[in-house]
C-alpha cells in the first residue's frame, strides 16, 4: 500500500514469508537466549563476553558483503542520495526521540538517563539489519538492500559518536 501511494505501483510482497522470517530472525534467537539463560546458566555466562564481538563481526559481514557487491552504485549519485536520506532519517529520529521523551518524562527522577535510553534504543537505532535480511530475501534486486546497509553504517557511527560524547561528560554517564 505504501509503495502504491509513494511510487504509484503496487509491489508484490510475500507477507506470510516475511512474518515467518521475522519470527526466525527476531523471536527464535530471543527465545533461545532465554532458554539458554534459564536451563544452562553456566554456559550462558561463559559465552556472554564473546557475544558483542560476535554480533559486530556478524553485522559487519552482512553489511560489508552487500556494500562490496554494490560499490559502483554506492559511489554514484544514487548512493550519495541514499546516504543523505538515511542520515536525515536517523538524525531526526535521534533528536525527536530525545526531545519528545524529555517532554513526556520531564519530572521523572532520572529524566536525562531515561531520555538517552529511549531515544538511543528505540528511535535512533532502528533494526536496519532486519530490513537488510528481509530486503535481500524477498526482493530480487540487490539494490533494495543498499538503504538498510547504509543505514547500519550511519546509525553505528552516530551511536559511537554519542557514546564518545557521553563518556567525556563523566557526571552525565548513564
Amino acid at each position: 500500500m505504501v509503495s502504491l501511494l509513494l511510487i504509484g505501483k503496487k509491489l508484490p510482497v510475500d507477507v506470510k514469508g516475511m512474518i515467518s522470517s521475522i519470527l526466525q530472525v527476531v523471536i527464535a534467537p530471543i527465545a533461545a537466549g532465554l532458554l539458554l539463560n534459564k536451563l544452562f546458566p553456566k554456559l550462558s555466562n561463559a559465552i556472554k563476553p564473546f557475544l558483542p564481538v560476535l554480533s559486530v563481526l556478524d553485522t559487519a559481514c552482512c553489511v560489508g558483503a552487500l556494500l562490496a557487491l554494490n560499490i559502483n552504485w554506492i559511489m554514484s549519485p544514487f548512493g550519495a542520495t541514499i546516504l543523505l536520506l538515511v542520515t536525515m532519517f536517523h538524525l531526526s529520529a535521534f533528536l525527536s526521540g530525545y526531545f519528545l521523551t524529555g517532554s513526556v518524562f520531564r519530572n521523572a527522577p532520572d529524566s536525562k538517563s531515561l531520555k538517552r535510553n529511549v531515544y538511543f534504543k528505540f528511535t535512533g537505532m532502528q533494526s536496519s539489519l532486519l530490513a537488510l535480511a528481509l530486503a535481500t530475501k524477498f526482493f530480487q534486486d540487490l539494490l533494495v538492500g543498499i538503504p538498510p546497509a547504509i543505514s547500519m553504517v550511519v546509525m553505528s557511527l552516530m551511536g559511537f559518536t554519542l557514546i564518545m560524547i557521553w563518556s567525556n561528560n563523566k557526571e552525565e554517564i548513564i
